[in-house]
């Protein structure tokens, strides 16, 4: 049967230096709350507002989150007043608890909605800091990576094959389906909206110059890209932060093992490889939707519109999007491992991180397609 802890709760109070110092003991928990509560009340009837106090929990014999909870909401009462409260104990728990307690607590003042320059300029430079300590962590990690692969490279014995063939499994075969959906039907809204703008000039057939162009340099990386960074880079970084929040990476590391060679280089890999074939299904798709409506509603039939298309579409459109899918690809396997390790022992932690990883790397797919648009243009590839 288990033992009933009967100690009642008491503060010890005395001057010392001007200090008040509050000894507690026995019981500090919910079934003793009333005698809590006249306890506190004693305590800060003894205390002038703007003074300090040291409450020692060394004597304490039980505290839950009760007890932790009066004292966080009496420490915060007397800060507020311009005193200090400092609460020490020679119990390690005690400090967890406080510490838990203290973060959760709802008594927090209130956050200012004040309209002011002030802050707008300081969520600016926050921003600002942000993004450059993301800019060096990732310029780090992205040597980790390269090392990582270079020693897989020289030790083919450390390469995963199987993890690496898995993933390919993963992010390609069971990825392709969705992907020539949306391709499909990007395909055909595309080809609709051209046809109705381009009747008007009676160039309705050049629905299929706009159309083969745009899906093969822009919209099937495009949006392979940003499917593959929902669905598999948020994946990468749930497994990897999931991995983190038990401990088992760092079981890796003390088993000798290097999470980058065991974990992100083969998802990067794996991202490099599939990447490139999805975007040419995806554009295949795209083709095939726009092919469909350029006959329903701009009375192309196959033939034409297969006959027309080959005489305007050269290997270089093929080639460009196909030459942008493996950076994506690696951009996309960078941000979410980088995200995924970045995860901390909550729940709450992984969620933001998964989010964060989606968000930047749909960001950083744009900026790489901006920048290799513009490279092309200006060799007039």
């Amino acid at each position: 049967m288990a033992s009933v802890d009967t100690a009642e709760p008491q503060a010890i109070i005395r001057d010392d230096a001007g200090t008040l110092a509050v000894a507690l003991a026995g019981s500090w928990s919910a079934d003793r709350a009333p005698r809590i509560e006249e306890l506190v009340e004693e305590i800060v009837e003894r205390l002038p507002q703007a003074a300090s106090a040291r409450l020692d929990l060394s004597d304490v014999t039980r505290l839950d989150t009760l007890g932790a909870y009066v004292l966080n909401r009496f420490k915060a009462r007397q800060m507020r007043h311009g005193g200090s409260i400092d609460i020490v104990s020679d119990k390690p728990e005690h400090e967890i608890l406080l510490a838990e307690v203290h973060v959760h607590d709802e008594d927090k003042p209130a956050p200012h909605h004040q309209f002011r320059v002030v802050d707008i300029l300081v969520n600016i430079g926050e921003g600002i800091v942000r993004f450059g300590r993301d800019m060096v962590g990732g310029a780090m990690f992205l040597g980790e990576v390269v090392v990582g692969s270079a020693s897989v490279v020289l030790g083919p014995r450390k390469f995963r094959g199987p993890s690496l063939v898995n993933q390919i499994e993963l992010i390609a075969f069971n990825g392709a389906p969705i992907i020539m959906l949306i391709s499909f039907l990007v395909g055909c809204i595309v080809a609709q909206q051209g046809i109705f703008q381009l009747q008007q000039f009676g160039a309705s057939a050049f629905v299929v110059n706009l159309t083969g162009i745009l899906i093969l340099r822009e919209l099937a990386v495009l949006l392979t890209s940003i499917m593959i960074a929902g669905r598999s880079g948020s994946a990468f970084t749930a497994e990897i932060g999931s991995m983190k929040m038990r401990e088992e990476i760092d079981a890796l590391r003390v088993m000798g093992l290097d999470p980058i060679e065991v974990l992100v280089v083969p998802r990067i890999l794996a991202l490099i490889i599939s990447l490139p074939i999805l975007t040419f299904i995806s554009a295949m798709a795209g083709l095939v939707g726009a092919g469909l409506v350029a006959w329903l509603y701009g009375g192309i039939g196959v033939d034409t519109f297969l006959a027309r298309l080959q005489s305007v579409i050269t290997w270089k459109h093929f080639a460009v999007g196909l030459i942008k899918a493996p950076f994506m690809a690696f951009v996309i396997g960078l941000i979410a491992s980088i995200e995924g390790l970045a995860v901390k022992g909550s729940a709450e932690s992984l969620g933001r991180q998964v989010t964060a990883s989606v968000v930047k790397a749909i960001f950083m797919v744009i900026v790489v397609d901006g920048l290799f648009a513009m490279f092309f243009a200006s060799i007039e590839f």
